[in-house]
């Protein structure tokens, strides 16, 4: 008998520790990172044989890939629901509001520990319930066999074939426009650009910065700034482009106008859900011109992963 207890209490010994919050949430991480991962094999691997065939792959991979998404985010919910974290009896929505919040990097409160929120977690829980509402947008959409992504890379697809331009996938971690960016540049430089996604959140911030005047309404009005705030709308203006230099802070319409005059380049913005966009048009080389200042194209998709908008590099089709 005694030697069965010191087994049992080797065993119990041996068992490993339950996993803590920041151990679970930098797991979940490396799953995200690892699912994504294996979409750009897939999308790799179906890029081969005829243009129907790639189509037909495409469309596998899409279901597969949205399938895959909806039960990882299913059992990261389900893993926080065991530490605790749910708040009301819709435990689902509150779940998924603190996976997106855990995820992003916020800090998560368990049931029954509240916090007295200030300004700033204020704000945080703000940007949070955004980022909530997306994801649960887009796990509507991936129930539905024809999701919006698919019709939207379809219909891109379609604009940019005849064009002898395709997709080159940019990794989606919030500094995507500025990495897309980057990739256009290296096009025109031996493959290595003159400017890496860092510097050029740096540069974009700066001429915003010295340009206040020309990008503080088009801020007021995209109401980046909350009413409840004490800041000055230059006081909030500035810490927005803190952001902008240190951050994987998503860029957009403010940021693309500044890259435009940081690179004196004509930027042409491909969609499969709006109509194309061009920026910088005085940039634009004249057809014939000795000096020649290639234009930066990239591609917008609304419906590409879980937290909504992205950005993607556009580059000649050399398998035509």
């Amino acid at each position: 008998m005694m030697e069965m207890a010191e087994e049992a209490e080797g065993s119990a010994s041996r068992e490993e520790p339950q996993e803590t919050r920041e151990e679970m949430l930098s797991r979940h991480r490396q799953e995200i990172a690892k699912l994504h991962n294996k979409e750009m094999n897939l999308k790799k691997a179906a890029a081969k044989g005829s243009k129907a065939e790639q189509k037909a792959k495409r469309k596998q991979v899409e279901e597969e890939i949205s399938q895959l998404q909806t039960q990882l985010k299913a059992k990261h919910v389900r893993e926080l629901t065991l530490l605790g974290y749910t708040t009301s009896e819709s435990a689902e929505k509150a779940n998924v509001d603190n996976l997106v919040k855990a995820i992003a990097g916020f800090n998560v409160v368990p049931h029954g520990d509240p916090a007295k929120p200030n300004k700033g977690s204020r704000r945080r829980e703000k940007r949070a319930q955004e980022e909530a509402a997306r994801e649960r947008r887009i796990q509507e959409e991936q129930s539905n066999m024809i999701s919006d992504r698919m019709i939207e890379n379809e219909k891109l697809e379609r604009k940019l074939e005849p064009l002898g331009l395709t997709i080159n996938e940019i990794k989606p971690d919030g500094h995507c426009l500025y990495r897309a960016v980057e990739n256009q540049l290296s096009l025109y430089s031996n493959g290595i650009s003159p400017y890496s996604f860092q510097e050029l959140r740096k540069m974009t911030a700066k001429y915003m910065r010295n340009h206040t005047p020309d990008f503080l309404p088009f801020f007021l009005s995209e109401s980046k700034i909350e009413v409840e705030s004490d800041s000055s709308p230059l006081e909030r203006f500035d810490k927005y482009c803190v952001e902008v230099e240190s951050t994987a802070a998503w860029g957009g319409q403010l940021e693309l106008g500044a890259l435009v005059h940081c690179l004196k380049k004509h930027i042409v913005i491909y969609s499969g859900s709006f109509p194309d966009v061009e920026m910088g048009k005085e940039y634009k080389s004249e057809i014939g011109s000795e000096v020649g200042n290639p234009s930066i194209m990239l591609s917008y998709h609304r419906h590409a992963y879980g937290l909504g908008e992205h950005y993607n590099s556009v580059v000649p089709n050399t398998t035509m």
